[in-house]
């Protein structure tokens, strides 16, 4: 939980979820365990830290595995694909326990076409779950099956508010790397900012390129831009509370679970149409898409949404009915589903329903 990004909050979501469930009990083995003792300094030092780190999460996946009935594998791509998920994949296979890989990466174009490791893995494992249709169109193109499970939103933590009046104070929670392109955003903001002198900008996030966004936030000679950083998620919900309207022009995505908290949160969106966003966000029904690193666009959606309360309106009531099949009411369903079809095949069970792991 310490890397703050779109799977740990899934996967915390998930484990708080199943507490107390009478079906299945589940427990996180987390990918970047903390080496023992007085190794812990060795983790400021880079490329030592991925060692220890590796070196560490090994033996823990092997403990843990040997209790689980089924292992369910968080996995991004690239070289982080190599060091969390396969470990995970290998050490299951050695213990006969059944995986299903819950693959999340919305550069999975890029990563399958380049990864014969990759391709491989996920078509031996028991089953690929994915959380968009996007995703699922993806693995096809490349003869792996999967099955859509959606993220899920907790729509409680993060409440619907009307927005009356409808103010221009927007809100981007995307990590500060390049794929997400929230240099889009700022030029964007320009923009409405030269229309509504009293609009604010709240980016929530952190990254590699933190520096390189203030630096063009000055540039561009913006005011009312709140850089907040790294929020833990248990507090986030604060952010979507305040704001209005919810912009995002990522270059690259999946299924954004920024994109459904506004939704539940009731901020009027924008967003580019990258990746399975159009499968959630359909444009002038729970949104408005615009094309990628487009900003003049991003701008021209989010005027006209100013300058009419009762559209905005109308796309945030959308967006927030179309959060009832994201709720965990609708979604535990699915994995209680796949994950006892995957222990009545495994060679192993035990009588008292299925156990899961998530790593």
């Amino acid at each position: 939980m310490r890397i703050l990004g779109g799977q740990a909050v899934q996967a915390e979501r998930l484990v708080r979820a199943w507490d107390g469930d009478p079906d299945v009990t589940a427990w996180l083995v987390p990918i970047n365990p903390r080496p023992p003792g007085i190794l812990g300094w060795l983790l400021r030092i880079k490329f030592l830290r991925t060692v220890v780190t590796e070196l560490t999460y090994l033996p823990l996946l092997l403990r843990e595995l040997r209790r689980a009935d089924v292992v369910h594998v968080f996995s991004a791509s690239y070289f982080s694909f190599l060091l969390a998920p396969l470990p995970a994949v290998a050490i299951a296979a050695l213990l006969r326990k059944p995986v299903v890989m819950n693959y999340r990466s919305g550069e999975a174009p890029d990563h399958l076409r380049r990864s014969a490791v990759a391709r491989r893995t996920l078509r031996a494992v028991d089953r690929n779950a994915v959380p968009s249709k996007f995703l699922q169109q993806v693995f096809a193109q490349f003869g792996i099956g999967s099955e859509i499970i959606p993220n899920i939103v907790d729509v409680d933590r993060f409440a619907f508010r009307t927005r009356d009046p409808l103010r221009p104070n927007v809100l981007s929670t995307r990590n500060f790397e390049p794929l997400y392109n929230v240099a889009c955003t700022l030029r964007a903001f320009r923009l409405v900012q030269d229309r509504h002198p009293d609009a604010t900008l709240t980016l929530v996030g952190g990254g590699s390129q933190d520096d390189t966004l203030r630096r063009i936030a000055g540039t561009l000679g913006l005011r009312n831009v709140r850089f907040e950083g790294r929020v833990p998620p248990a507090d986030i919900w604060r952010y979507y509370a305040d704001a209005d309207v919810y912009l995002q022009t990522p270059n690259i995505d999946n299924m954004p679970a920024s994109v459904l908290e506004a939704f539940a949160s009731g901020c009027a969106v924008v967003a580019t149409n990258a990746g399975g966003v159009p499968a959630i966000l359909i444009d002038g029904v729970h949104g408005l898409l615009v094309d990628c690193d487009d900003h003049q666009a991003a701008a021209a959606r989010i005027l006209d949404l100013l300058a009419s309360p009762a559209l905005a309106a109308r796309l945030a009531s959308a967006a927030r009915a179309s959060c009832d099949q994201y709720q965990w009411t609708a979604v535990r369903s699915r994995w209680v589903a796949l994950y006892r079809g995957m222990v009545a095949h495994a060679p192993c069970t035990t009588a008292d329903g299925a156990r899961t792991e998530a790593s």
